[in-house]
Order: structure tokens, then sequence, then C-alpha cells
């Protein structure tokens, strides 16, 4: 207790407080322009992955405010995943730009703190980002994707029940021509439908008081629900009619994009992507007991009157596809998990350069920041381009970015600390 009253106790808690009060303030700058630069890059992603499918939808006046706004929450994480470490380099660059150039750094030397000491909290709060990016990567962005693209997919079904015109003979439906007397919010009344054989003979016709759309995106196809329907079998020896209550009809439509029956490996989960690697790994074109179903997980079938010559060329091309698929799906599981180090690789360039460039000026900061991740974003896309050659360990690649930034981040904080 003594010591603590004496001379170098007190100037050591003084330095203590002093240092906890730099922490919190460092600590508290970092903080708030990551918030800003994250909702900012996030809006900026928005924009570019969820307003090209969705404004169209809005434009035509048939989605309601709230499906828009489910429809950006849930590509939001989508977007964080690539805002986060945006947002981190940025944010550092900023603050430990204007604590240089306010001089506040060189009164934090004069009273004994190092640089290292004096951004420790910022490193914890890297790390910790670290580990919230690999949520988003790993797990919460995928599904979000995915959940998005099924939203649409029903947008997209909603908005084909509502641009079904009332009193006008519709051509969209290869095959079809519909017509309806009345479409209240898709709700359709005095429905008819003629399937055609060729370009104009109909080989049916079908009548029913009510109806309503449908998307069936495993069939490409959207299905209406038809009520108290009569079928018209057009033929030369006699038509005939048959009465339902209740029909589901399926129609080829235009308006569907391509469905969505699996998700792409793009935007599958760390978790399904090993699944996927497994299966993969076990396809046997070399046995005749699984060759068929292994050949059917390439899309690729063999005809019962193969020659041994056409068996041997479709095994090797099946082989072919499986390797490049199979480093297609590691590329994208180290993509995932060193993306998730991005933020620890950005915090330790990103001050040293702030601390460097000494200005306050903010678009400094911002020019410097996007420069460093265009370089970043290079060897991802170099790694992702790759893909289809496994001999170059593409896989590799996605790496090479995290350990060129720590290891010119730890040199410059070196050199910072010793105040080169």
């Amino acid at each position: 207790m003594n010591w603590l009253f004496s001379a170098d106790g007190m100037r050591q808690l003084a330095g203590d407080i002093a240092l906890r009060t730099l922490h919190k303030y460092l600590t508290g700058q970092v903080l708030a322009a990551l918030l800003l630069t994250v909702a900012v890059f996030a809006f900026v992603v928005l924009l570019l992955n969820v307003l090209k499918d969705v404004l169209p939808l809005v434009f035509g006046g048939h989605v309601s405010l709230w499906l828009v706004l489910k429809a950006i929450g849930l590509l939001l994480p989508f977007a964080v995943v690539y805002a986060l470490p945006m947002g981190f380099i940025t944010a550092t660059l900023l603050v430990f730009g204007r604590f240089s150039a306010d001089q506040e750094l060189t009164a934090a030397r004069a009273g004994g703190v190092s640089l290292l000491s004096l951004i420790s909290p910022v490193l914890l709060l890297s790390l910790f980002c670290c580990g919230l990016s690999a949520w988003f990567n790993l797990d919460l962005g995928p599904r979000s994707r995915v959940a998005f693209i099924e939203l649409k997919y029903e947008l997209l079904g909603n908005l084909a029940n509502a641009q079904v015109p009332e009193g006008q003979f519709i051509y969209d439906f290869p095959g079809y021509i519909f017509y309806t007397d009345k479409n209240r919010d898709g709700d359709m009344h005095g429905i008819e439908i003629w399937r055609l054989n060729g370009a104009t003979n109909k080989g049916a016709f079908i009548w029913a008081s009510q109806g309503r759309f449908k998307p069936e995106r495993a069939l490409n196809q959207l299905a209406i629900d038809l009520t108290d329907a009569r079928v018209i079998q057009l033929n030369q020896h006699g038509n005939t009619i048959r009465y339902f209550k209740w029909i589901s009809y399926n129609l080829s439509s235009n308006l569907l994009a391509r469905p969505v029956i699996k998700p792409k490996i793009s935007d599958m989960m760390f978790t399904q992507l090993r699944e996927e690697m497994r299966g993969l790994e076990r396809l046997d074109f070399s046995d005749p007991a699984n060759a068929a179903a292994s050949l059917q997980r390439m899309n690729l079938s063999l005809g019962t009157n193969a020659s041994p010559e056409q068996t041997t060329a479709l095994v090797q091309q099946a082989e072919k596809y499986r390797r490049k698929a199979m480093e297609e799906v590691r590329v994208t599981m180290h993509f995932e998990a060193a993306f998730s180090f991005a933020c620890f690789a950005f915090v330790l360039v990103g001050i040293p350069l702030g601390i460097r460039v000494h200005r306050r000026e903010t678009n400094i900061g911002i020019f410097i920041a996007l420069l460093l991740v265009g370089i970043y974003y290079g060897f991802i896309m170099l790694g992702n381009s790759l893909s289809g050659h496994p001999e170059l360990y593409p896989h590799l690649i996605v790496w090479i970015p995290n350990f060129i930034f720590q290891a010119i981040g730890a040199a410059l904080l070196w050199r910072a600390n010793r105040g080169i």
C-alpha cells in the first residue's frame, strides 16, 4: 500500500490510466469509422447484387414493400462478407491518418507509450472481426444468398400472376394460347387455354371458372391451379370432354429463369462444400456396378450400344469433369476460409500506412483502401479463374494476399514502432 502512494507507484498508475484512456479513445474511433464504412460499402454491394434483380419487379408495381425489404435483408449478410474487410482497412487508414496528422501519436510516444501497446485493442478487434467474417463467409452469407434466390423465383412467379392482362390473348407460353376474363391480383376468372399441336393446330381446349398461377422451379414451368375445369380433347374421331372440380396444369413459361434445384458451388456453405467434395471423391467410373450412377452424377450417360472406344472416351471425359469440379469446390472452400482472415491482414497494413500518409483528408484514405482491396481481390480472381487447372494449385493462390499483406504489414509496423 505504501508503494502505491510512492512517486513510482503514482507515475505507473497514471500511466496505466492514460494508456487505458488512449485504448478506449482509439478503439472507439476505429469502431465508429468501421460501422460507417461497412454500412457504405454494404450499400454499394447491395446496389450491385440486389437492386438489379428487384428493381424491375418494383417498377412493375406488383411487389409489396415488405417483399422488397425481405429480399434486401436476405442479401445483406452476403454483402457484409465483402463490406467488412473493405470497411476495416478504410477505418484504420482514416483513424490513424488523423491520429498521426494531429500529432496525437507523437504525444503518446512522448509519454512513453509504444505503437504496439497502443494498437493492441485494434488488433484484438480485427481478430474478433475475423471470427465474425468467418461466420458470414462459411455459413450465413451463402445461406442468405440461396434464400434470396428462392425468394426471387417466388417474386417472379407472383409477377407472372399479375402480368397476365385480362381480356387479351397471351402467347407467352410456348405451345399454348391463354385468355382470362378477369385478373384480380393473380386471382383469375373465366380462363381459356388452347393447347397447340403445331404452330396453329389446336390439340385441346381448357375452360375453367377460376385459376391462379404458381411457380414450379423444379420443372421450369408455371403450374396453374384450375377450379371447375372442362378439358376438351380435339381429334378427328370426335371430341372428348372431361370435367374436373380441381386440376393443376403445367405450362411451359418464358417468364421464369432457369430453375435452381441445388445451390451453385459459389453459393454453398462450407459444410455443403465438404459434402460435395466427398460425393465427387466417391465417384468410381471403372466399377461397372457404379459406373451408370457416377456418370449420371456428372450429367453424362452411356448408350446401350456404345462401343468400347466410346465407353473409354466417355469415362475419360467424366474423369476430367470430376477433377475440374473437385478443384472448383476446393478453391471455393479455401477462398471462404482465407477471406475470413482478411480483416487481420488489412489492419496490419492499414495502421502503418495511415501513419505514413499522415493526412487528415478522407479522400486519400479511401483511395489507398480501394487500391489495396483491388490488389487483394486480384489474387482471389486469379485463383478462381484458374480453378480449371488443378496443376497450378489455384486453391493455394487465394491464400497469397493474406501472407503478403501480413508480412508487409508486420514489417511496416516494426519500422513504425521504432520511428523509422
